[in-house]
C-alpha cells in the first residue's frame, strides 16, 4: 500500500535536451565512430569546416546537411531540424489555449 501511496506522489522526470544542428552533427559523427578528417573526406567539406559547423560558428546550410546525412546515414531533417516534434508540440498547444479563449 505504502508504496503505491508513494507511487502516486511523483511523476517520472522529462528528460529534454536540447540540440541544435551543430549538436546533431557531433552527435551523429560520433555515433559513426568517424573523426572529423574522415568525415571530411567523405563529404568532400574541409575538415576546419565540419569543426567549425559543429562549434555553431557557422550555419550548416541545406546542401552541406545533405552530403553530410549521406555520408552519416541519416535524413538531412534530422541534422537541420532536430528540435521539430518539440516544436510541433508547443505550436499545437498554442493554438489549442488560443481556440479554448
Amino acid at each position: 500500500m505504502a508504496a503505491a501511496k508513494k507511487k502516486e506522489m511523483f511523476r517520472p522526470a522529462r528528460v529534454r535536451v536540447r540540440m541544435t544542428p551543430a549538436d546533431m552533427v557531433r552527435e551523429a559523427r560520433e555515433a559513426n565512430e568517424m573523426t572529423q578528417a574522415e568525415l571530411a573526406a567523405a563529404t568532400e567539406i574541409a575538415q576546419p569546416t565540419i569543426s567549425s559547423i559543429e562549434a555553431g560558428r557557422i550555419e550548416l546550410g541545406v546542401e552541406r546537411a545533405k552530403r553530410l546525412a549521406l555520408a552519416l546515414h541519416v535524413h538531412p531533417s534530422v541534422l537541420l531540424f532536430p528540435q521539430w516534434d518539440e516544436e510541433v508540440k508547443e505550436h499545437e498547444e498554442a493554438k489549442r489555449k488560443r481556440r479554448s479563449v
